[in-house]
């Protein structure tokens, strides 16, 4: 099979610039630009209720490739804690409730991991990346991250639950990575890596 050459845009089935702008960094170097998919928000909602990151990023790319010529991409990202069998996973977004902040997610997680130890506040990330074109699946890659959830949050930087989010690698949280470290160790970089390896 004729391996597949990147496509000069590839569209991100997002309307956030924030996702975007962390993905056009990711992209670096490769010879392709990344827009958000215009008219996303025209575009009924996908309804993301599968019980997998796979299904979810498979189906979104599927489902948002279909009015558009180009080639469109779609993740689903999560953090997984084997402890609390395996939440808040592909709820990571919704842990605490519709339109909960960052900070309720994380003092929810805290309160459930409140009498957890050792080996018991093991935590890893997942990033599930699919791409497709017209409605044909292209690829679909993932990657995670170990480390273990914190007992309070360190850090400013990064997002969602990073401040929690402890990499024994380097030993800090990942709100405590500089831009260039996290984009090398998380689970989106390298998920998205795999994604430009399997295109190119």
């Amino acid at each position: 099979m004729t391996p597949l050459r990147s496509p000069r845009t590839l569209f991100l089935a997002s309307g956030n610039p924030g996702k975007l702008r962390e993905f056009q960094v990711l992209a670096a170097g490769h010879a392709l630009e990344l827009q958000l998919l215009p008219g996303f928000a025209d575009i009924p909602e996908f309804d993301e209720n599968a019980s997998t990151f796979a299904e979810n990023a498979a189906g979104k790319a599927l489902y948002y490739s279909r009015p558009c010529r180009e080639m469109v991409f779609a993740d689903d990202s999560g953090l997984v804690v084997p402890a609390l069998r395996g939440a808040p996973g592909v709820l990571s977004a919704r842990y605490a409730g519709p339109g909960a902040s960052n900070q309720q997610r994380i003092a929810k997680l805290l309160d459930e991991l409140r009498n957890k130890t050792g080996a018991e506040r093991a935590a890893y990330f997942v990033s599930v990346v699919a791409a497709a074109h017209e409605g044909r699946a292209v690829a679909i890659v993932s990657a995670r991250v170990d480390g273990k959830i914190l007992e309070a949050p360190l850090g400013t930087g990064g997002f969602g639950y990073d401040p929690v989010f402890f990499f024994p690698q380097l030993g800090k949280s990942f709100a405590e990575l500089r831009p260039e470290e996290k984009n090398q160790f998380s689970h989106r970089g390298k998920a998205f890596r795999r994604l430009m390896e399997a295109l190119e």
